[in-house]
């Protein structure tokens, strides 16, 4: 079940939260229908009729929690370089904040865990509701950085995974493992800067060579 965030009111976001709360402090027993509808105060009724079963609350969650990193939406209007360069920053200091928070973390802790469980969706949906989504804004970001010019490249989804790569490196991963030190927040900007600007190293494309193709 694939769920439009965008098209969610306040009131559903809310409980959204509530959900997400729920399951970084009792883990993913805690988010039963009855467990979010006594948490958010509202009924269970309310809950099917916005998020549908189990299975669609939990994808709800998860866009909800990925729609936390700001995407681009390429409305053909031309991009200047450092227009380009602040989204690039912006989607890297995002990811970086959304996958060190509590929530995410727990989502993956969770999904791992379950990896090997038969009949266990989470990670499923951990990769159709939170992976996918931020690659598709990510990818139409780096799609118009082209398109003006600004970067160069033969494969999307390689050049993709570089400036992913760039970004996160080994970081997740320590998180995952709780290694201290690696959520500092203050640290996010400036590996989002290092990491923008290691990716114009590798994909840049120099005012002089734009201006003589």
């Amino acid at each position: 079940m694939s769920e439009n965030i965008d098209g969610l009111t306040p009131r559903q976001h809310a409980v959204l939260e509530c959900a997400l709360s729920l399951l970084v402090t009792g883990g993913e027993r805690a988010v039963t229908t009855a467990g979010v509808a006594r948490a958010a105060s509202c009924s269970k009724e309310s809950l099917y009729k916005w998020f549908g079963d189990r299975d669609g609350l939990l994808a709800a969650m998860i866009a909800h929690q990925a729609s936390k990193v700001r995407t681009y939406s390429d409305d053909g209007r031309p991009l200047e370089r450092g227009q380009f360069r602040a989204h690039l920053v912006a989607f890297a200091q995002d990811l970086l904040r959304v996958l060190s928070g509590d929530v995410s973390l727990a989502l993956n802790r969770l999904a791992i865990g379950q990896a090997s469980r038969e009949g266990s969706r989470l990670g499923q949906l951990l990769v159709e509701q939170g992976r996918r989504r931020i690659d598709q804004g990510a990818a139409a970001l780096l799609e118009s950085g082209r398109r003006c010019g600004h970067i160069a490249y033969d494969d999307l989804d390689e050049a993709y995974r570089t400036l992913y790569g760039l970004v996160v490196r080994d970081l997740h991963v320590r998180m995952l493992l709780g290694e201290e030190g690696m959520r500092r927040p203050e640290d996010f900007s400036a590996r989002a800067e290092r990491a923008v600007e290691q990716f114009f190293t590798l994909h840049g494309v120099r005012e002089k060579e734009r201006a003589h193709p």
